[in-house]
């Protein structure tokens, strides 16, 4: 490929992964702007507690494919392996700083979770131990963290094994390192016992 068709695959992996689903729900379904209730973010977990399961099941869906649907695109043209990781990045990336709401945005971990399953398909394994956290802690920061390095050490090892690419550890590191570091507040919350839990209304609502 190219590299203005790379370049263009990477750009484009940004400006789709910055459409902040859960702002446009958020006006569509109640005429509110997620943004300013609950923990102010963006993502699934912020509307569940805002706008309910349905328009949270829907952001999640929406947002995974922001991550999942330019990984397959770049793959599909046979892109480099090294541009299918900056694509993952970059879909990831958007959905954290959208230029469309002031570089705002959510979290990532749908939208990585997304551009990781669409580089790795067998990444999916670690959606389990991810599940079973949240239902039995009920901290969807804290599974979402443990998910988000459980799949950068995977990809890391596999590469080491020999059965992924260097890209592909490069790509998942770099977005469990993005993961953590906007779950900052929520990691402060958990080491100080104040973090909320699944289904109890936010501290900041």
């Amino acid at each position: 490929m190219e590299p203005l068709g790379s370049a263009l695959l990477v750009v484009g992996a940004y400006a789709f992964g910055a459409v902040s689903w859960g702002v446009v729900l958020g006006r569509l379904m109640a005429g509110t702007d997620l943004r300013e209730h609950g923990s102010h973010s963006t993502g699934a977990t912020n509307a569940y507690r805002v706008l309910g399961k349905q328009a949270a099941i829907a952001v999640l869906v929406l947002d995974f494919l922001k991550g999942f649907a330019p990984v397959v695109l770049a793959r599909w043209l046979d892109a480099d392996w090294w541009v299918v990781g900056a694509v993952a990045v970059a879909a990831v990336a958007g959905h954290c700083w959208s230029p469309y709401i002031g570089f705002g945005g959510g979290k990532g971990v749908a939208t990585g979770g997304g551009a990781l399953i669409g580089m790795m398909p067998w990444i999916i394994i670690v959606v389990l131990p991810l599940v079973l956290i949240v239902l039995f802690t009920r901290y969807v920061s804290l599974g979402s963290l443990v998910g988000a390095v459980a799949a950068a050490l995977l990809a890391v090892t596999a590469t080491a094994l020999g059965f992924e690419t260097p890209a592909a550890a490069v790509a998942a590191s770099l977005i469990a390192a993005i993961v953590v570091f906007r779950h900052q507040d929520n990691i402060r919350r958990l080491r100080d016992g104040t973090e909320n839990r699944f289904g109890q209304p936010s501290a900041a609502a």
